[in-house]
């Protein structure tokens, strides 16, 4: 008998200001974000690790006051419309950004970055563009807590309109990796093993999800728990903030 296998539809975030959650390991970057006018020189920069929601915040803040949103690798030498929020700034070319730097100064628009480290620490090879990433007001957006990935959890789920128990749930979130990208690959799997197997979202298919993504076989501990309770419908609601 042929396999029939489901084909992964894409799926698209939404960044709306009002779904970011705020907890301690981002709470200063949002406050920093929510005063602008106050950043020195216009400009501020958002680091941390991957998954910890700064392209959200960067999509957030863009979409408060009309910011274009841009690739630090797809930088290109062009005066400044408006402010911009310049995304993975640490892979720009230095002349480029030192451009953009420069060019918003001069304009008076504020310039957002985001970057896995911080500026001051990129090793540049531009006098002029290290001195001003040493001077930038720069803000770690630290890990996400627990609450956090739950809640992140639970929403792409709903998202996916998987009827996923909190009891499966929980499974997920004791043995998956501790970030956010972990739990976003997580939801697109678990979606598409029950589309595979034409079947509700059930415990046998969550850890075949820990197996694909941790590459441990958790198979046995499944069935110390049940897992015939649906999530509530309010977690499906599209005003559930999640992260990114």
């Amino acid at each position: 008998m042929t396999r029939q296998l489901a084909l992964p539809f894409g799926h698209v975030p939404m960044f709306k200001g009002v779904a970011f959650i705020g907890q301690p390991s981002n709470a200063r970057a949002l406050a920093l974000l929510a005063a602008d006018a106050s950043w020195p020189l216009g400009r501020l920069a958002l680091w941390g690790g991957e998954g910890r929601g700064k392209t959200h915040l960067l999509h957030c803040w863009a979409h408060r006051i009309g910011a274009s949103v841009l690739s630090g690798a797809g930088l290109r030498l062009e005066p400044p419309s408006g402010p911009a929020a310049i995304d993975d700034a640490d892979l720009a070319p230095e002349r480029m950004l030192l451009h953009w730097l420069n060019a918003s100064a001069e304009a008076g628009m504020p310039v957002l970055m985001a970057s896995r480290t911080a500026p001051a620490r990129w090793a540049v090879a531009l006098p002029d563009l290290a001195s001003r990433l040493r001077a930038m007001l720069a803000v770690e957006v630290q890990a996400p807590e627990d609450a956090l990935l739950r809640l992140l959890l639970a929403r792409l789920l709903a998202d996916r309109h998987l009827p996923v128990a909190e009891p499966v749930q929980a499974f997920l979130l004791a043995r998956l990796p501790r970030t956010a990208a972990a739990i976003r690959e997580a939801a697109s799997l678990f979606d598409l093993l029950c589309l595979e197997a034409r079947s509700r979202p059930n415990r046998a298919l969550a850890a075949r999800v820990v197996a694909e993504i941790t590459g441990r076989d958790t198979v046995g501990d499944a069935g110390s728990f049940h897992d015939d309770a649906e999530i509530p419908m309010a977690a499906a609601s599209p005003d559930v903030p999640f992260l990114l």
